[in-house]
C-alpha cells in the first residue's frame, strides 16, 4: 500500500525533462518524504500501545468509571428440608436463581451426599456446566466445624475436612467459603484460651486457602462469638488476606443489631440477609432500608446471599427479601 502509493507521488513530482543531477535529487526527497510518511503511521499504529492496553479499545480522554451494583445469591440452606429429603436438588435450586434474577448460589458442602467425603469431579463439573448454562456463578461454599472444641486431635480432623473442601470449591470455582468458630462447652478452658487456639486453626485454613485461591470466611453464626467488636478482634489476630468475614444480619443478638452491623460493614467480604433480625435478643422483622444505607455507606459491591429461616414457602419467602431489600436499595 505504502509502496503504491510512493510511486504515484513520483509521478506527481517527478518532472516530464531533467536532468541527471535533478532527476538524483528529486527521487532522494521522494524516498526521504515517503520514509517519513511511514514513519508517522508506524507511529499511530504503536500510539495504543504506548498509551496502555485499554487505549486500544477506548480513546483515554474518555473518562470510564468501575461497575457498581451488588451481587445477589441464593443460600442452599433455605431449601434445608427439600434438600435433605431428595424433593429438590441443586440443579433445582439455580433453576429457581435464575428465573428470579439472581446472580449466584451457594452450595453448602453437607448437602452433598458424600459429605464430609468430597464429591467426585464430575459431580462438579456438572454443577459447573449448569452454572453457565444459566448464567450463574456458584459463589460461595460451606462446611460445618468446631474450633471451640478443647479436643485437639478432633480440631485437627476439621482442619483437614476445610482443606479438602477447599480444593472442591475451587473446583466449582467458588471466590469464598464458610467455616464457623464452633459451639459447645469448653469446660477448664477460659475464652480467652479457647480464642487463642481458634485464631491458630484459623491462620492455619488461612496458607491453606491462599494456596488453592479460595478466601475462607467466617460466618460468626451467634455461637461462641457474639459481639461486633470480638469479631473483629479474631479477624484482626488471624491477620490474613484469605481470612475474611461473612456478616450474618441475624446472629447479633445483643443491643442494636443495626450498630453491630455498621460496624462489621467494613470488614465484610460477603453478606447473609435474612428475614429476622434481634434487638436485645428479641426477633422481629428485618429492616431493609436500614441495611441498604449500611451498604451504600460501605461501598459494598459483593454478594448478598438470601437465606430463609422460617416457616413458609421458601420460594415465595426469598421472592419477597429479594424484592424488598432491591427496592430499598435502588431508592438510595
Amino acid at each position: 500500500m505504502i509502496l503504491s502509493e510512493g510511486k504515484a507521488m513520483a509521478s506527481r513530482f517527478i518532472p516530464v525533462a531533467v536532468n541527471g543531477n535533478d532527476l538524483q535529487n528529486t527521487q532522494k526527497l521522494i524516498v526521504n518524504m515517503d520514509k517519513k510518511r511511514r514513519d508517522f503511521l508506524g507511529s499511530l499504529a504503536l500510539a495504543p500501545i504506548l498509551l496502555g492496553s485499554r487505549s486500544l479499545f477506548a480513546s483515554p480522554f474518555i473518562k470510564t468509571s468501575a461497575r457498581s451494583g451488588l451481587q445477589y445469591s441464593i443460600n442452599a440452606y433455605t431449601f434445608n428440608s427439600l434438600l435433605r429429603s431428595g424433593k429438590m436438588t441443586f440443579f433445582d435450586m439455580m433453576e429457581f436463581a435464575s428465573a428470579l434474577g439472581l446472580n449466584a448460589v451457594d452450595l453448602t458442602g453437607y448437602y452433598f451426599s458424600d459429605y464430609p467425603g468430597i464429591p467426585d469431579d464430575k459431580t462438579l463439573f456438572l454443577l459447573k456446566k449448569k452454572a453457565l448454562q444459566l448464567g450463574l456463578n456458584i459463589s460461595w461454599t460451606g462446611v460445618r466445624n468446631n474450633f471451640v472444641n478443647p479436643d485437639k486431635t478432633s480440631r485437627e480432623s476439621d482442619i483437614e475436612l476445610i482443606k479438602n473442601w477447599l480444593q472442591v470449591s475451587s473446583k466449582l470455582g467458588a471466590s469464598i467459603m464458610r467455616i464457623f468458630p464452633g459451639n459447645g462447652k469448653h469446660e477448664g478452658y477460659s475464652r480467652d484460651e479457647v480464642k487463642k487456639w481458634m485464631v491458630s486453626d484459623f491462620q492455619e485454613c488461612a496458607k491453606y486457602a491462599e494456596e488453592t485461591g479460595v478466601i475462607i470466611g467466617m460466618q460468626h453464626h451467634n455461637d461462641f462469638l457474639y459481639e461486633a467488636d470480638e469479631i473483629i478482634d479474631i479477624l484482626k489476630r488471624v491477620d490474613s488476606d484469605w481470612f475474611g468475614l461473612i456478616l450474618d444480619i441475624g446472629s447479633l443478638r445483643r443491643g442494636d443489631p443495626y450498630k453491630e452491623i455498621q460496624k462489621l460493614a467494613p470488614y465484610a467480604n460477603y453478606w447473609f440477609i435474612k428475614e429476622l433480625v434481634y434487638v436485645d435478643g428479641i426477633a422481629e422483622p428485618v429492616n431493609m432500608k436500614k441495611i441498604a444505607i449500611i451498604l451504600k455507606e460501605v461501598n459494598y459491591t459483593g454478594y448478598i446471599s438470601f437465606e430463609r429461616l422460617t416457616d413458609g414457602d421458601p420460594k415465595q419467602i426469598v421472592t419477597s427479601m429479594f424484592n424488598d431489600f432491591r427496592t430499598e436499595y435502588e431508592k438510595l
